[in-house]
């Protein structure tokens, strides 16, 4: 029941993160704006327990999410041989860049190591 509690509380952050988008006419998705709205529910402990019960139950059968992904790519197989080195090229790069963003973003944000005194004075 916890789970779903969470469940509950994911959808409606994000439904209002959409909301809140849409009435501002900001240039930020609703699911960004949710996930910010997430981000402050879970410095609470009443947003915090349920959410890592769905966390934790969407986890166990993340397999099952991707059937549906199995069964676009036999659904569109022509466009799969058709684009495929490039499909998989664009799927590499992006991870690239997107690693390289991430590793980038966590130097800047992480402190920098004590330095140490050289050996001579």
């Amino acid at each position: 029941m916890t789970a779903l509690t969470g469940l509950a509380w994911l959808l409606l952050l994000q439904a209002a993160g959409e909301a809140i988008a849409h009435a501002t006419k900001l240039h930020v998705p609703g699911p960004v704006i949710g996930m910010g709205l997430l981000l402050v529910a879970l410095q609470f402990d009443w947003g915090r327990a349920p959410v890592a019960a769905a966390a934790q139950m969407l986890l166990s059968n993340l397999s099952l999410l991707f059937v549906p992904v199995g069964v676009g790519v036999i659904t569109h197989l022509a466009l799969v041989s058709q684009y495929g080195l490039q499909l998989l090229l664009l799927i590499v790069v992006s991870t690239w860049v997107g690693m390289a963003v991430t590793a980038l973003v966590l130097r800047a944000l992480l402190p920098a190591p004590p330095q140490r005194e050289s050996a001579n004075g």
